[in-house]
């Protein structure tokens, strides 16, 4: 890679090929520091720094401005390196922060106050409490209702669908991260896909799409498979889908290329005017950007 043009934990080394409109946000993207030890459960990659200053790198490259901080597993409920970065980052980040059923209630209003306006309940990775469940999901959505907040789960296609009923009736909005992890091998026709659709044909869900290294068979640069699912998520609710690098790529054997991911919007987004509601319109309405 030229050294000049190189970003930390990004392949390739050009700028997007679509136009990136202002104020445009990459919507999940993860800070870890050497500066907060991982949490004492984790057994995956050690923390590097993939921190406020290397993901500017990426932002220069990207032409994004606005970024929310998503707190990784890494660090289990500590959420010191999410709420330092939206520090550094100031007003053109937002966090979303992983807490425990315990947490009090003066220390999610006072997370409020730091630019947090989300909590992620994650159905795919141990978790410090161990295993998820739906009733940890909507103990959670009742503690985080009063503020306002977001509940973004990560959940593969198969939990989708057992979750289907207890998603339908959180009393927060809900985000899916990653185009719901379908198979890549069934995409559209898997049972997930359907439920999906109804939870969008709602008023009160939204579609991360990001991830297509993580719903494909095919892999770059076309991503085909992940492709067909999202431009028809996209196509059936534009205006409550969002875009996300998933920037460090932790555990990826292959470092995606980001520029080549935010292009994947030409074709899953074609219109330019929907695009900029995918990536600014959308993101200012669910993160609160003025």
């Amino acid at each position: 890679m030229d050294a000049a043009s190189a970003v930390p934990f990004s392949a390739g080394t050009e700028p997007p090929s679509i136009r990136v409109p202002p104020n445009a946000c990459d919507c999940h993207i993860h800070i870890l520091s050497t500066r907060f030890p991982a949490s004492p459960h984790w057994k995956g990659q050690p923390v590097l720094d993939s921190d406020v200053a290397a993901y500017r790198s990426l932002q220069a490259r990207l032409g994004t401005s606005r970024v929310v901080v998503v707190t990784p597993s890494t660090y289990g409920t500590d959420n010191r390196a999410t709420l330092d970065g939206v520090a550094q980052f100031g007003p053109s980040a937002r966090a979303v922060v992983v807490v425990d059923l315990d947490v009090p209630d003066t220390e999610l209003r006072a997370m409020a106050t730091r630019g947090v306006v989300g909590i992620r309940v994650n159905f795919g990775t141990p978790q410090t409490w161990g295993q998820t469940t739906a009733e940890r999901l909507e103990a959670m959505a009742r503690k985080v209702e009063p503020l306002g907040w977001h509940i973004q789960i990560y959940a593969t296609g198969d939990q989708i669908l057992e979750l289907e009923p207890v998603l339908r009736r959180l009393p927060t909005p809900l985000v899916i991260d990653h185009l719901s992890r379908l198979p890549p091998a069934q995409g559209v026709s898997h049972p997930a896909y359907a439920v999906v659709r109804r939870l969008l044909d709602g008023s009160r869900t939204w579609m991360k799409l990001s991830g297509a290294f993580l719903n494909t068979a095919g892999g770059p640069p076309a991503y085909a498979d992940a492709t067909v699912v999202a431009k028809s998520y996209a196509t059936a609710v534009p205006d409550r889908m969002i875009w996300g690098s998933d920037w460090p790529h932790r555990g990826e054997k292959h470092m995606p290329d980001d520029a080549e991911l935010l292009d994947l919007l030409d074709q899953w987004v074609p219109d330019d005017q929907a695009r900029t509601r995918v990536l600014v319109d959308n993101p200012a309405t669910l993160y609160g950007f003025k």
